[in-house]
């Protein structure tokens, strides 16, 4: 069992705790308020003190909720939880407003904050109800979660350990006892004293350096228009693989032929890749020869942007999305009947969303389209 560096005692947030607080707990049972323009994100990352801050700092953060996640127990107490029956996990609930802070951010934040390789709990608390985890609300999270974990862990800054953080569909969170709540602003030295005591800075430091400074520094606000908006430079980074954040974000080309798309016959529509906003359809789609997926109009017009390009000495229409400002492909006058136009794209910038899989990722709007 793996115990954190430099520490003389091992005594989690269930013994310590005990010494630290007093008091008797009062659970209120019910979930916490969320505003109707704000969204959820759940994380467990061991004691749920810790988990806090790093949070409450962000700019688009209205609250965070300590509590229990993961579990089937309804409504459970510090005690149950603690003891390890129920199989509730300690969790941070934060209600955060996409249009000033992505969940790629907090994802950014949570991973700065663990030990994704700890299969026992995190540092001095051991058991599952320690446990590392990221709770999806939507499958936009499902989708965002896994690719900044396989991000991280292609990274090679954990070595050879594999990462064990569960990701896993959202069910029930309750809120903790409100002696829990804000721990560490109503009890600032003895929080101070678990925290040292527990490792977990020592830890992150020497995994993390100078990179953990952007938890503590206060983001700058990013208002977007619309539904769909450009991610961070960091959420982008997280997200994107090499070479689609070389083709949206650096106006690259990827190979003919060699794509992802160029040949994929399946019904559905296509969005762009990092802002998510619907490009093209399936309907639209026809074979060009180029080796590049092409079609003859677009799906939202509105969300497709034209520059002038002269950067191959030569004048090309580059195309662009209108939220995610991510470089498409170029569009030239030599396709099909009825427009006579041919979008020229890499499949890089692009992600093919099944007709069967509409509904569930947000875009049913689009189903009929595929009904005749």
């Amino acid at each position: 069992m793996r115990r954190a560096k430099g520490l003389a005692v091992l005594v989690g947030a269930g013994a310590l705790g005990a010494l630290l607080m007093g008091g008797s707990p009062g659970s209120s049972g019910a979930e916490a308020p969320k505003p109707e323009s704000a969204r959820l994100a759940t994380f467990a990352g061991g004691c749920f003190w810790c988990m806090e801050p790093p949070f409450e700092k962000l700019d688009g953060v209205s609250s965070v909720v300590s509590g229990y996640s993961g579990g089937k127990e309804e409504n459970p107490s510090y005690e149950q939880v603690a003891g390890g029956a129920t199989g509730h996990a300690e969790a941070v609930q934060v209600t955060y407003d996409p249009a000033k802070i992505s969940y790629g951010e907090l994802l950014a934040v949570f991973w700065r904050q663990v030990d994704p390789t700890d299969p026992d709990g995190q540092f001095v608390d051991r058991g599952a109800q320690y446990r590392t985890a990221i709770f999806w609300h939507d499958e936009e999270q499902r989708h965002l979660a896994g690719l900044s974990q396989e991000k991280l862990e292609q990274s090679g800054r954990y070595g050879d350990q594999p990462i064990v953080t569960e990701i896993e569909r959202f069910r029930r969170f309750w809120p903790a006892e409100d002696y829990h709540q804000d721990y560490y602003k109503r009890n600032s030295l003895r929080y101070k004293f678990y925290r040292y005591r527990s490792g977990r800075d020592q830890y992150l430091d020497e995994t993390w350096g100078d990179e953990r400074k952007a938890d503590m520094e206060e983001p700058k606000p990013k208002p977007q228009p619309g539904a769909y908006a450009k991610p961070s430079e960091a959420d982008l980074r997280v997200s994107l693989s090499p070479l689609q954040y070389e083709v949206t974000q650096l106006d690259a080309t990827e190979r003919p032929f060699d794509n992802t798309y160029w040949d994929n016959k399946k019904e559905g529509i296509y969005v762009d890749v990092a802002s998510g906003e619907p490009l093209f359809s399936s309907r639209t789609k026809y074979e060009s020869g180029t080796g590049w997926p092409s079609f003859w109009e677009p799906l939202e017009p509105a969300n497709i942007v034209e520059h002038e390009d002269r950067k191959l000495f030569s004048k090309r229409t580059e195309v662009r999305s209108k939220h995610g400002d991510s470089h498409l492909g170029h569009v030239f006058p030599d396709g099909p009947e009825p427009t006579g136009l041919r979008y020229c794209l890499n499949s890089a910038a692009l992600r093919f969303v099944p007709v069967e899989d509409l509904e569930e990722e947000g875009y049913g709007r689009y189903r009929g389209l595929f009904e005749d």
